[in-house]
């Protein structure tokens, strides 16, 4: 099964657990998961400009019937932590799927600071966490995150690990260390 497959089991879960809006800040790790979602008619696709539009959004739609997915690199979760308060206050379903940087392979030193403090950063929020390591199990940790999240009106973040999604390759550019 090659890295990629992830978003088969991903997007069964999804339609499973009734999420009809994903929203997402653009990120070449939710590539296969954005396009498998794009062909499927039963989702409506929202790309934002930042992530913090996104704990609105998705609240705004909970409460007119819908379900809603926000998807965002590991970056993007320092922008969310104030509009977290939203869902936090307001005791909206947040569910985030986070694809990781500043972890395995990692080239971009610029990525390891918030890569590293996501899990914590994340948990002070309240955000129940779930790791996503293996293709294999991308169905079967959906299917929790997501039934907790709007079984139990909670905020979940799915982490999709790097080491699963590969580490993007840099060149260097000369002039520095090595």
């Amino acid at each position: 099964m090659s890295s990629s497959d992830w978003s088969e089991g991903a997007h069964r879960a999804i339609l499973r657990a009734g999420i009809r809006l994903l929203a997402h800040v653009p990120d070449a790790g939710l590539s296969p998961l954005l396009a498998r979602c794009g062909r499927d008619p039963s989702i409506r696709i929202v790309g934002l400009a930042d992530e913090r539009e996104g704990p609105a959004l998705l609240a705004g739609a909970w409460l007119g019937g819908l379900r809603g997915l926000l998807a965002c690199q590991s970056s993007g979760i320092g922008n969310l932590v104030n509009m977290m308060g939203v869902s936090a206050v307001g005791r909206f379903p947040l569910a985030m799927l986070v694809t990781m940087r500043g972890e395995w392979g990692e080239q971009n030193p610029w990525q390891v600071p918030m890569g590293q403090a996501v899990p914590a950063v994340l948990g002070a929020m309240g955000v129940r966490l779930f790791s996503l390591a293996r293709a294999e199990d991308a169905e079967a940790v959906l299917d929790g995150a997501l039934g907790l999240a709007f079984g139990s009106e909670q905020m979940v973040a799915v982490l999709i690990r790097q080491r699963l999604l590969g580490a993007k390759r840099f060149t260097s550019s000369g002039g520095g260390p090595p």
